[in-house]
């Protein structure tokens, strides 16, 4: 029972860690089919 305080600690850092690798890759597919998205979405409006 004395460990248990480290334990929701640590649990707490390692959701934060997922949190920051997720947003990086979230962040570097963005940057490279950003652009791919953006003529997707221009061709879209200029059908319309």
């Amino acid at each position: 029972m004395l460990f248990a305080p480290k334990e929701k600690g640590q649990g707490l850092v390692e959701y934060a860690l997922i949190l920051v690798l997720v947003a990086i890759v979230v962040i570097v597919i963005l940057s490279l089919l950003g652009p791919a998205i953006g003529n997707v979405f221009s061709t879209i409006f200029r059908a319309i």
